[in-house]
């Protein structure tokens, strides 16, 4: 059976032309509203790291990178699953100071990725990084740049509305802050999923912090990936969908990890033989900047703005064939 929805009545909401149109647009326009927004400068970023180098994120510990041997290197490489450790090494080496960070045009792959109309093995993402200090490693400083992050996604869509006039995407620029914890206690029947979905349903613009470690429950959230999300500093943004009538994830975000919370959720995860990595030794001995940073979802971004049902309306990627069969049949236009 096709993981894919298709709302009754759906219509994709531009020809395929003017889709490419507001594609753009949209990357254009919110890229320059980001860096804005959060003193970011654009720095070129890789495809693909060396194996070694402990600078892939793991994600949950089960997904499998693509993996390839360049022989005239003599080494092996990973395509990337983001570069949320590869930025800290870059905002050291590039020599960026507190209160300034970095952002990336990111593309990934990531193979075991349960396709549906969210979801696609090809990853596209403005990853960005900036420098803090140890006093801003607060709950404050990680929501005021959450405000900030939504305000520039607010902008991006008024302007879109005024450029595409038939796109009528309404956001809420006043964010819900709440923990895993209390979500939990205030849906304790229901799923991690639902919980979002109950939530964002009340109050449309979600930061749902504290993801990571175990609840009372017994059970994370969600998983994290144990070295560079400090899982008391971080959370998901998350909007309210009303073509797909859901919780719609934008961004992973928060402040990363310092010596004591590497150490500390390495043992809780079970990972402390990563220690012994570059990156995790360079970090463990005080060698690299305090930082945050996330990723948003560049074709996330465009299915939210532009009001489209599925991801593939705005990327191309590869899909099953129950998913292209169900889209045909519905005339949804699989890029």
């Amino acid at each position: 059976m096709s993981k894919v929805r298709i709302p009754d009545s759906y219509k994709t909401p531009l020809n395929t032309y003017e889709m490419q149109r507001a594609i753009e647009f949209i990357k254009s326009n919110f890229k320059s509203n980001l860096c804005h927004a959060l003193n970011l400068r654009r720095v070129s970023a890789p495809l693909f790291v060396e194996e070694s180098s402990g600078l892939n994120d793991n994600l949950n510990g089960y997904e499998r990178p693509v993996s390839f041997d360049i022989p005239d290197v003599g080494t092996d490489a990973q395509v990337v699953h983001s570069l949320a450790k590869w930025k800290r090494l870059a905002l050291k080496r590039y020599g960026f100071n507190v209160g300034k960070g970095l952002v990336t045009d990111m593309n990934a792959i990531r193979r075991d990725e349960e396709v549906d109309n969210l979801h696609s093995v090809y990853v596209d993402q403005w990853d960005w990084e900036k420098v803090i200090s140890r006093e801003t490693r607060t709950v404050d400083y990680l929501k005021q740049t959450v405000q900030a992050i939504v305000g520039a996604i607010c902008e991006t869509n008024d302007a879109l509305g005024v450029a595409f006039p038939s796109l009528h995407t309404s956001l809420c620029r006043d964010v819900y802050f709440i923990t895993t914890q209390e979500l939990e206690d205030r849906y304790p029947t229901l799923t991690a999923k639902e919980r979002e979905n109950e939530i964002c349903r009340e109050h449309k613009t979600v930061f749902l912090m504290q993801i990571g470690g175990k609840l009372k429950s017994g059970k994370p959230h969600d998983g994290r990936a144990p070295d560079y999300d400090d899982w008391a500093l971080n959370g998901d943004i998350l909007f309210w969908n009303d073509v797909l009538e859901q919780s719609f994830e934008i961004s992973s975000m928060g402040i990363r990890v310092d010596e004591q919370s590497l150490a500390s959720q390495l043992k809780l995860a079970g990972c402390e033989e990563r220690s012994k990595l570059p990156f995790h030794k360079a970090l463990l001995a005080g060698e690299l900047p305090l930082t945050m940073g996330g990723g948003i979802g560049q074709s996330r971004l465009c299915m939210l703005l532009i009001g489209t049902c599925h991801i593939g309306e705005v990327q191309v990627s590869l899909w099953d064939e129950k998913t292209v069969s169900a889209c045909n049949e519905a005339g949804v236009m699989l890029l």
